[in-house]
């Protein structure tokens, strides 16, 4: 049932794949053993896209029906569970990696027993889905039935490579970040800071304009918490600063009785609060 939702849902195999966590021919042989069993087809095969047949569309609603069932057993079994067992925590890449691991690391006496699954991914992970059991983001959940508890703030400045602050502005180049980051706070302040002078690099990719800017690029909106310890970097001073962005903790309702996930809801919210200097 999940595979056969996850191809509805993505409308392929290679979309499907990267949902679920799993190779693309193992979806294939879950979907085709789920034909096999019901004498259905249940999608067409197109060259880039697999569509759903009339069978399989009148199939979607009670799927769907029952995977809200599974679900629910599936929450309500971990607020039950004790401290032992996984918690995935979902986290904007470099913000888990740079940020959040050496944090836990020097915890992880207060973590005991618990194995944690952490996804470093732009994308806002379904809580209501298990794709993890704590979320961090930068702004407000909007979903409806989510416990959201705000932890802490983010600043972003204006770096550069030192050899930037002896060119006169009018030269500066600056770098983005892709199109679905454009009203952002500080993208929106970087966009009027620019004016008519050039972008001369995007990337959704956090990451990728970091090492841009530190390579003498041009000039970016970065996290201080990435670019102050950064000697290769140097705040580019007199910018007007962005508001900053507002760090969230998202579980969901069900998810939170759990122990474990308690635990490491806290563990996470004492650490950002111990560090806001270092983010602001």
């Amino acid at each position: 049932m999940r595979f056969f939702l996850a191809v509805a849902r993505e409308g392929s195999l290679s979309g499907a794949a990267r949902t679920l966590r799993v190779e693309h021919s193992t979806v294939a042989r879950r979907v085709g053993a789920l034909e096999s069993g019901l004498g259905v087809r249940l999608f067409d095969r197109l060259p880039r896209r697999w569509t759903l047949t009339r069978e399989g569309e009148a199939l979607i609603e009670p799927a769907e029906r029952l995977e809200r069932e599974a679900l629910a057993f599936d929450r309500a079994a971990s607020s039950t569970a004790n401290l032992h067992g996984t918690v995935r925590i979902s986290a904007p890449p470099m913000f888990a990696s740079q940020f959040l691991v050496p944090l836990l690391a020097a915890r992880m006496d207060r973590w005991k027993g618990i194995d944690l699954d952490l996804h470093g991914e732009v994308r806002t992970a379904n809580l209501h889905r298990l794709e993890a059991d704590l979320s961090l983001r930068f702004m407000r959940p909007v979903e409806p039935g989510l416990a959201a508890r705000k932890v802490g703030e983010l600043g972003f400045r204006l770096y550069a490579a030192p050899a930037w602050r002896e060119r006169p502005e009018a030269d500066w180049r600056f770098l983005g970040y892709g199109d679905s980051l454009n009203d952002v706070p500080h993208q929106k302040l970087l966009a009027r800071l620019a004016g008519d002078r050039p972008f001369v690099l995007r990337s959704n990719d956090l990451a990728a304009v970091h090492r841009a800017c530190r390579a003498g690029m041009g000039l970016a909106m970065l996290p201080v918490f990435l670019a102050r310890p950064d000697e290769g970097l140097v705040e580019m001073e007199g910018a007007p600063l962005p508001p900053p962005r507002e760090i969230w903790c998202v579980v969901h309702p069900d998810v939170r009785r759990s122990p474990r996930v308690r635990l490491m809801v806290d563990l996470v919210a004492e650490l950002i609060g111990e560090n806001a200097a270092a983010l602001a």
